[in-house]
C-alpha cells in the first residue's frame, strides 16, 4: 500500500492532554448547539421547525430578486428562494409557516401571472406542520443516541469494553464537532444533515476500529512493555493507512462540494468537517482514551 508517512515514532500519548484540551472545546460547542437544537433555537430546516419547500422550474431562467420582488408584492414575506444552476428552477422555503394546502399551487400562480413567459412548473413540494416537525427533531436525538449505544454493544462484543466506550466517546466527539461547526456558521440542520451526521458515526467508527485493531494485535504479542508505547506503535504503523484512506474520501467530498450541485451542497460539507475530525479522533482521542481507562482502572483496584 502507498505510504505517506513511512516509519514514523510521533509520540501521540504524550500530546493527549493537549488534545483533550481542544476536543474538550469542541464537544462543548456541540453540546450547545445540541441544546440550541432540541429547543428550536437554531437554523432549522422545515424537516425539524414545520414549513413548505417548493420546487419550481421555469420556461426561461428567472432572477431571484425578481422572483422575490413579487412575491413580496403579493404578501408572501420571509421566504428563502434558491436558484439552482441554469436559473431556470427556484426553489422557495417557508418556515414556520401555517399549513393551509396549495401552496405549491399558489406560489406558481403568483409567479406565473407577474413574470411573463415563464410557466412555472411545480416539481416537488413538501409541507410539514409544526407538530411534525417537532416530532422528527425528537426522533433525529433518538437516533444519534440508539446509534451511539449500539456502536458500544459492537465494538465491546468485538474487542472488550473499553474499546467499546472509547470507540463510542471518539463517535459522540465527532458527530458533535460537526454539529457545533454548523450552528457556529449558521448552516440550516435538516434530515439531510442528520444523514451526514449518522453517516460520519460510521465513517468515524471504521477509522477507530482499523486503529483499535491493531494496538489489539500489539497488546498480545508485546505484554512486557509500557502501554504508552504499545498505543504509540499501533497508531504509527496504520498511520499511512488511515492518512491514504481520509485522503480519498476527502478528495471525492470536495469534488461533490463544488460540482454535486446546491441540494448536497451542506451533505458534503459536513462529511469533510467530519472526516478532518474523524481522522484526527482516532489518533489523538480514541486510542489515548485506552491509556486513561487503564490508569483509572488501576487506581480503582487500589483503593479497593
Amino acid at each position: 500500500m502507498l505510504e505517506i508517512f513511512g516509519k514514523t515514532r510521533i509520540d501521540f500519548v504524550g500530546k493527549r492532554y493537549l488534545f483533550f484540551t481542544l476536543s474538550g472545546v469542541l464537544v462543548s460547542l456541540g453540546l450547545f448547539a445540541l441544546v440550541q437544537i432540541s429547543r428550536g433555537a437554531a437554523n432549522l430546516g422545515i424537516d425539524f421547525a414545520g414549513g413548505a419547500a417548493v420546487q419550481l422550474r421555469f420556461d426561461r431562467p428567472v432572477r431571484i430578486d425578481e422572483a422575490r420582488r413579487v412575491l413580496e408584492k403579493n404578501g408572501i414575506r420571509d421566504a428563502e428562494l434558491q436558484q439552482f444552476t441554469g436559473g431556470d428552477r427556484l426553489l422557495v422555503r417557508m418556515k414556520h409557516q401555517e399549513i393551509t394546502g396549495g401552496l405549491a399551487d399558489q406560489l406558481a400562480k403568483v409567479l406565473g401571472s407577474e413574470i411573463p413567459d415563464s410557466h412555472p412548473l411545480v416539481e416537488s413540494s413538501t409541507e410539514i406542520g409544526p407538530t411534525v416537525g417537532e416530532k422528527l427533531r425528537r426522533d433525529a436525538v433518538v437516533a444519534v443516541a440508539v446509534s451511539v449505544g449500539a456502536i458500544v454493544v459492537y465494538i465491546a462484543m468485538r474487542f472488550e469494553l473499553r474499546f467499546g466506550v472509547a470507540a463510542a466517546i471518539a463517535t459522540f466527539h465527532d458527530v458533535l464537532a460537526v454539529l457545533g461547526a454548523f450552528y457556529l456558521m449558521n448552516k440550516e440542520i435538516n434530515l439531510l444533515i442528520l444523514t451526514a451526521l449518522l453517516t460520519l458515526g460510521g465513517y468515524s467508527l471504521t477509522d477507530t476500529v482499523v486503529v483499535f485493531d491493531r494496538i489489539r494485535e500489539n497488546l498480545r504479542a508485546r505484554r512486557r512493555e509500557p502501554l504508552e508505547e504499545v498505543i504509540n506503535a499501533g497508531i504509527n504503523q496504520v498511520l499511512s493507512r488511515t492518512a491514504v484512506v481520509s485522503l480519498t474520501v476527502f478528495l471525492v467530498l470536495v469534488a461533490l462540494f463544488f460540482w454535486g450541485g446546491e441540494v448536497i451542497h451542506d451533505f458534503a460539507l459536513a462529511l469533510i468537517l467530519g472526516v478532518i475530525v474523524g481522522t484526527y479522533s482516532s489518533w489523538f482521542v480514541a486510542s489515548p482514551l485506552l491509556l486513561i481507562w487503564r490508569k483509572t482502572q488501576g487506581r480503582l483496584l487500589r483503593r479497593a
